[in-house]
């Protein structure tokens, strides 16, 4: 017996092509096509005059203010006040360090990404840049001069508080998930109460209570730094956040996933750790980034507590008596800038979900 495979063919010229994306998904319907309008007729009213004022008729060139001449932007703000806007109060001749653990953030994430180990020796090598990136920048060894954490500002400040508030925060909040799903009572309560407590809560009131409450529980004569005691706050208001993605992934799971561990006669630990945590933080890879996204954003509210992040600096170069009336430059460069990272956790979060195939269907 013998088939006729029939190969396959291109589509109908009229089901192809760009004319055919534009009629499917922007002029499918009535309603899609006025939107379409409305949108094009908005981007038509913004980006015209933006574009105007921030490239054609925009000062590039120049060391101060009297360099503005033209009605755009003066991005000579920006350029003149761009190492306050990255290192804050950093020492300009203590540079290079900052510089250097940005280099090592990259090259280490290419080596856990393309290192061909186990896992395992993955992460014992990702462990160790937080620890060389804290000798670095705080420096008091290998011959690097002290500097206080009261002179660390602008993004990297920012970048600081934002990754150890997300790292930190995420194995303390699958803890806490645990906690909850636990059959203990006190384990679970206690876990409902503390998320419930500091999700009741804004972010600016736990702030507050890590800067001026916190220390009251310390021994007699300890006493933590400022940027230690909102990294804590941080870390603490992100726990209860993961610690509820976590649960939502685990409530994803099938029962049978359950039972079937249950079967194989693996213990309650192993159960967890090696069956369900593994297929909850694949389902939960979405929100998990959307936290984190979050977060990044939230800690611009570092300033109530004295610490100048990028936000922070921009406000506080914008008061110079030889820049004032400049600041709406450095407020949409930081604009930029957050939307770069955001934008960016964001499709790494895409690229996770399609390395690990989280498509249920």
């Amino acid at each position: 017996m013998t088939y006729n495979l029939i190969q396959s063919s291109q589509p109908p010229v009229k089901n192809r092509g760009f004319l055919n994306w534009l009629l499917s998904n922007l002029f499918s319907t009535p309603a899609n096509s006025a939107l379409t309008l409305l949108s094009l007729l908005f981007l038509y009213w913004v980006l015209p005059p933006f574009f105007q004022w921030a490239i054609i008729d925009a000062n590039f060139i120049g060391s101060d203010k009297s360099a503005c001449t033209r009605d755009g932007a003066c991005w000579v703000f920006v350029i003149q006040k761009i190492d306050f806007f990255i290192y804050g109060f950093y020492p300009d001749e203590a540079h290079w360090r900052v510089n250097l653990s940005f280099v090592l953030f990259f090259v280490f994430g290419f080596l856990f990404r393309f290192l061909p180990v186990n896992f395992i020796y993955k992460i014992l090598v990702f462990m160790l840049y937080p620890i060389i990136t804290y000798f670095l920048i705080s420096g008091g060894s290998f011959g690097l001069d002290v500097v206080d954490t009261d002179k660390w500002g602008g993004l990297t400040l920012t970048l600081i508080v934002a990754s150890i508030g997300i790292v930190a925060a995420i194995p303390f909040g699958i803890v806490l998930a645990f906690g909850r799903k636990s059959k203990l009572p006190i384990i679970k309560n206690l876990s409902v109460i503390y998320i419930e407590f500091i999700r009741g809560v804004p972010l600016i009131s736990i702030l507050f209570m890590a800067s001026v409450i916190l220390p009251l529980f310390f021994p007699e004569g300890m006493n933590f730094d400022k940027l230690l005691r909102a990294l804590i706050g941080i870390t603490m208001f992100q726990v209860a956040y993961i610690a509820e993605v976590i649960r939502g992934g685990m409530q994803a799971i099938p029962t049978g996933q359950y039972e079937a561990a249950d079967s194989l006669g693996l213990s309650y630990w192993q159960k967890m750790l090696l069956i369900i945590l593994p297929q909850a933080l694949k389902v939960a890879i979405p929100n998990l980034i959307g936290a984190s996204i979050a977060l990044f954003k939230d800690t611009t509210l570092v300033l109530i507590i004295g610490l100048f992040d990028l936000l922070a600096m921009v406000h506080l170069t914008g008061t110079d008596n030889n820049w004032l009336g400049f600041d709406t430059e450095g407020y949409v460069f930081v604009t930029f800038v957050f939307w770069a990272f955001c934008f960016s956790l964001s499709k790494y979060g895409k690229f996770l979900e399609v390395k690990y195939n989280t498509d249920y269907r």
